[in-house]
């Protein structure tokens, strides 16, 4: 274990001994999820030594440690992002401390544009695979191999058996969830139709600012990952009208009934 991440964890522990199962990522928007819990502690970021604040509106930044149908989970309220000026070594340390604390399944999720054709604002989908050639890779350097492998197999990023639970849940709600593949570019700004354009060209039906780098190190690390997009808009050179922050966050709160209801029935079968 890295030296940074054993001191952010024994900060962690001074507040709280809870041992997480699942880690649940709190994309853009669905931030008020966490506000349903059964909450056991939370753990602003501020308050752990060296660990990225979130800056982006609709991101609280806190750790929240509950139980989900007696599945111990943490819950990231807010996630940090390349774009806000962090190196991707501090991006994806969220995951390296979740690991730490004893998370052995990574939920994913994210506000991401809509590619696809069929897809409408405020659709929930699965992501069953992701693009990451538009990003820097988060495993560049040198490796520790008592954390991974120095080249780790990504054939499977997102788990099946986990993929099977999600779709179950969906249906058990009568959510109609959609699939697609992510791809994720730096940001901060939005695409542009050209971009979309050669995104669909290489199969890409999702896209956003997140996610890819996270997944990529969860796995490394030998967690199981699992990711799902709210369709917060369609995509540049598709939507009608241009795209704003303001869309993403009020797409988030219309679809948080089903998107609280999906993600607490999926957690409580893993």
């Amino acid at each position: 274990m890295k030296a940074y991440i054993e001191e952010q964890l024994q900060a962690v522990r001074k507040v709280t001994d809870f041992v997480p199962r699942v880690a649940l990522t709190l994309g853009s928007g669905l931030g008020g999820f966490a506000k349903d819990l059964d909450v056991v502690a939370t753990v602003p970021y501020k308050d752990i030594p060296g660990f990225p604040v979130s800056t982006a509106p609709g991101h609280v930044g806190q750790f929240v440690f509950a139980k989900v149908n007696d599945v111990p989970i943490v819950c990231m309220q807010g996630r940090v992002h390349f774009y806000e000026g962090y190196t991707m070594e501090q991006v994806v340390n969220p995951v390296r401390l979740m690991a730490a604390m004893g998370v052995e399944t990574l939920f994913l999720t994210n506000a991401a544009g809509g590619a696809k054709d069929g897809y409408h604002a405020g659709d929930l989908a699965l992501v069953t695979d992701h693009i990451s050639l538009f990003i820097q890779n988060p495993l560049l350097g040198p490796n520790d191999d008592s954390e991974g492998v120095r080249f780790p197999d990504m054939t499977h990023v997102y788990d099946e058996g986990l993929q099977k639970i999600i779709k179950e849940a969906a249906t058990e709600n009568d959510i109609d969830l959609k699939t697609g593949v992510y791809v994720q570019l730096t940001g901060p700004s939005y695409e542009t139709p050209a971009e979309i354009r050669l995104i669909r060209s290489l199969g890409g039906d999702l896209v956003g600012m997140s996610t890819v780098v996270e997944a990529i190190t969860a796995r490394h690390l030998g967690l199981k990952v699992c990711c799902v997009s709210l369709v917060s808009n369609l995509a540049a050179g598709i939507s009608p009208t241009p795209l704003t922050e303001q869309e993403v966050i009020d797409a988030g709160n219309a679809a948080a009934p089903k998107f609280s209801a999906l993600v607490k029935s999926a957690i409580s079968r893993m």
